[in-house]
C-alpha cells in the first residue's frame, strides 16, 4: 500500500485537477459561446471536449480510488458521516458532468458542421449551451461541499 502521505498528494492534486479543469473549462465554453465567433466556438469546444478527456476522466477515477485508501489507511469507516457525505456529493457531481459531457460532444460536433456547412448555430446548439452551463453551478457548488467536507471532517 503506498505511504499515506503519497496518498493525501495524489488525492490532492487529483482533486484540484478535477476542480480547476472544470472551471477552466466552464469558463472557455462560456466564454467562446458568449462571443458568438463559430471559428472560436468550434475551437473552444474542442478544446474543452479534449480537456474532460485528459483531464477531467482520469481525476474523476483516481478520486473515489485515493479516497477509499486513505480512508481505509487513516482507520475512518467508510460509514463516517463526512465521507458518505462527500460521496453523496461526488455522485451528484457525477450525475451532472455526464450530460454535460455529452451536451459538450454534441456542440462540438454541431459547431464543427456549421462551419463546414456556412449555416449559423441552430436553436437546438443554443438549448445545448444553457442546459451545459445549467448543470454546471450544481456540480460547483458541490464540490465546494466536497472540499468543506475533507478539509473539516465535520461529526454529524
Amino acid at each position: 500500500m503506498f505511504d499515506v502521505t503519497v496518498l493525501k498528494w495524489i488525492h490532492i492534486i487529483s482533486s484540484t485537477v478535477l476542480f480547476g479543469t472544470g472551471l477552466g473549462t466552464a469558463f472557455h465554453g462560456l466564454a467562446t459561446n458568449l462571443r458568438g465567433d463559430l471559428r472560436a466556438i468550434v475551437a473552444g469546444n474542442r478544446n474543452v471536449v479534449l480537456a474532460d478527456w485528459l483531464f477531467t476522466t482520469p481525476a474523476v477515477i483516481v478520486q473515489p480510488v485515493t479516497g477509499v485508501a486513505l480512508a481505509l489507511q487513516e482507520g475512518w469507516p467508510l460509514d463516517t458521516h463526512w465521507i458518505l457525505a462527500s460521496v453523496a456529493l461526488y455522485i451528484f457531481v457525477g450525475a451532472c458532468w455526464l450530460p454535460v459531457v455529452w451536451l459538450q460532444m454534441q456542440m462540438a460536433r454541431i459547431a464543427d458542421e456549421c462551419l463546414a456547412s456556412g449555416e449559423p448555430l441552430p436553436p437546438r446548439y443554443r438549448r445545448y449551451f444553457w442546459r451545459w452551463f445549467a448543470l454546471g453551478w450544481p456540480a460547483f457548488i458541490a464540490m465546494l461541499g466536497i472540499f468543506w467536507l475533507m478539509v473539516a471532517k465535520p461529526q454529524f
